[in-house]
C-alpha cells in the first residue's frame, strides 16, 4: 500500500510553473495553486489581467489533489436546514451556484481539452438508518419542488440497481452530479492558466505581507513580489500572514483508500449503478469508482487535523473496516493507495467569499470544494475586475472562532458529539 494521493500518482507533471527568483509586479497575486486560485489565474489571465499565483508546494498539492473525485451539486446540508439558516433565497442561490460550478468545471474542460474523465455521474445520498430515510424524503420534496426538479427518490428495493450493498434504507439521487479524475484536472487547469499569460511559482509559500502605497509586498523564500490585489485561495492549508483566515477555518482532515482495479464481475457486484455515493451518517463515508475502476473510499474516519503517513495509517484502518461493513464481497480486495488531506471547515459549514482584511478571499468549502472552488475562483475573479456580484454567499457574516487561533484543540470533542449522534439518531 502506497501513503500517496492516487490523484497525483496517476496524473502527469506540471512543468510550466516558472523557474528562477519571485520578482517583477502583477496586477493580481494568487496565493494558491489550487482549484480556486488556478480558476482565477486563467479567468484573469484571459481577460487581459497580470496575474501571477504563488503557490507553496506544486499545484494542486492541498485538498484539490487530495479529495474524493466528487463533484456533487446541491448543498452540504439539507436544503431545508439551509432556508432556516440562510432564508429562502440566499439557500436558493447557494443550491444554484452548486449546480453552476458543476457546469463550469465541463465547459473549463471542453474549452482547454483537459483530459480528465470528466462524466456526469449523478450521485446518491444514501440513508443509513431507517430514520435517516424519512430526512431524505423530506429534503427531496423541498428541493424537487423549489430548487431541482433533475433528483429523485430511490426506495430501498430500488437500490439493487445501483450499489451492490444492504446496508442502505433509500436514497435521494442528484442527476446532475459528475466526477472526474482530479490530478489530470488541475495539472490541465494550470497549463490551460499559463497558456493565457497567468504566471505559476511553486514552492514559493508567502511568509510576510506588508502594505504601502497601495501595493501588497509579498515575501516568499524565492524572493518578493509586489501586486496591486491579492486573491487569498489557500483553505485548510492557509498558512503565513493570513491570521485573519485561519481564525475562521477550521482545519479537519478527512482521509481516503483506494483498492487495485477491480474486475468486471466486482465492479458488476459493487458499483452497478457507477455514481457518486455519500452516506446519512454524521461520521460516515463517501465514495467512487476511479476511471481504471479502483473503488474510491473515504470519510472523516478520525477527528484529526493532521494528515500525515502514521495519522493516514491509522485512518485506513478504520476505513477498511468501514468498506468491508458496506462492501463485504470486497473485503479480501488489495489495498493499493491511502492518504489524507484536510478540509477547511466553517463554523456553520457554509462557503464564505468576498474581501476582508485587505485581500480578495473564497475558502470554508467544508468538504464541497472540488466543485465549488473552480466556480468561486471565477466569481472572485470577477467581482476583482469590477464585473456583476454573482457571489452566493456574498456580505454573510463569518466571526473568528472563540478561542481558536489555527490549530483546533477541540476536534476530539467534536467528534465525540457526532459519533453520540450516529449512534442515537
Amino acid at each position: 500500500m502506497q501513503f500517496k494521493s492516487y490523484w497525483h500518482d496517476s496524473a502527469p507533471v506540471f512543468e510550466q510553473a516558472k523557474k528562477g527568483p519571485v520578482e517583477g509586479h502583477y496586477d493580481v497575486a494568487v496565493i494558491g495553486g489550487g482549484f480556486t486560485g488556478l480558476s482565477a489565474a486563467r479567468h484573469l489571465a484571459k481577460s487581459g489581467v497580470k496575474v501571477v499565483v504563488l503557490e507553496a508546494g506544486q499545484v494542486g498539492t492541498g485538498a484539490s489533489g487530495r479529495n474524493g473525485g466528487h463533484l456533487n451539486n446541491g448543498i452540504a446540508h439539507s436544503f431545508l436546514s439551509a432556508k432556516n439558516e440562510l432564508g429562502v433565497e440566499r439557500a436558493k442561490a447557494l443550491y444554484r451556484a452548486f449546480d453552476d460550478s458543476v457546469d463550469t468545471i465541463e465547459r473549463i474542460v471542453a474549452e482547454e481539452g483537459i483530459d480528465c474523465d470528466f462524466r456526469r455521474a449523478g450521485k446518491l445520498k444514501l440513508a443509513s438508518k431507517p430514520a435517516h430515510f424519512k430526512s431524505i424524503a423530506g429534503n427531496f420534496e423541498a428541493v424537487n419542488r423549489e430548487v431541482d426538479p433533475d433528483t429523485a427518490l430511490l426506495m430501498a428495493g430500488d437500490l439493487s440497481t445501483e450499489i451492490g450493498s444492504t446496508s442502505f434504507h433509500g436514497a435521494m439521487l442528484s442527476k446532475k452530479s459528475a466526477m472526474m479524475h482530479m490530478g489530470r484536472f488541475v495539472t490541465g487547469l494550470a497549463g490551460a492558466a499559463v497558456g493565457h499569460g497567468a504566471v505559476v511559482f511553486e514552492n514559493a509559500a508567502v511568509t510576510d505581507r506588508k502594505v504601502a502605497y497601495g501595493k501588497h509586498n509579498l515575501t516568499t523564500a524565492r524572493g518578493s513580489l509586489t501586486a496591486d490585489t491579492v486573491f487569498v485561495a489557500t483553505g485548510a492549508y492557509t498558512s503565513g500572514p493570513f491570521s485573519y483566515f485561519r481564525r475562521r477555518i477550521v482545519s479537519v482532515g478527512s482521509f481516503i483508500i483506494a483498492t487495485r482495479p477491480l474486475a468486471d464481475a466486482e465492479v458488476a457486484a459493487a458499483m452497478p449503478g457507477n455514481r457518486t455515493c455519500v452516506t446519512s451518517l454524521n461520521i460516515g463515508n463517501y465514495f467512487r469508482l476511479s476511471p481504471d475502476n479502483r473503488l474510491i473510499f473515504g470519510g472523516r474516519a478520525r477527528f484529526s487535523a493532521t494528515s500525515d503517513q502514521r495519522s493516514d495509517d491509522k485512518s485506513g484502518a478504520i476505513l477498511k473496516a468501514g468498506l468491508r461493513e458496506i462492501f463485504p464481497q470486497l473485503a479480501n480486495v488489495e489495498i493499493d493507495y491511502c492518504w489524507g488531506g484536510l478540509v477547511d471547515m466553517t463554523k456553520d459549514r457554509f462557503p464564505r467569499a468576498g474581501f476582508a482584511d485587505g485581500v480578495w478571499f473564497a475558502m470554508g468549502y467544508s468538504g464541497h470544494g472540488a466543485q465549488m472552488s473552480t466556480h468561486m475562483g471565477i466569481v472572485i475573479a470577477d467581482a476583482m475586475m469590477g464585473k456583476a456580484d454573482r457571489n452566493p454567499v456574498s456580505g454573510l457574516e463569518w466571526p473568528a472562532i472563540a478561542g481558536h487561533f489555527g490549530k483546533p484543540w477541540f476536534l476530539p470533542m467534536v467528534g465525540f458529539y457526532y459519533k453520540t449522534l450516529d449512534r442515537f439518531q
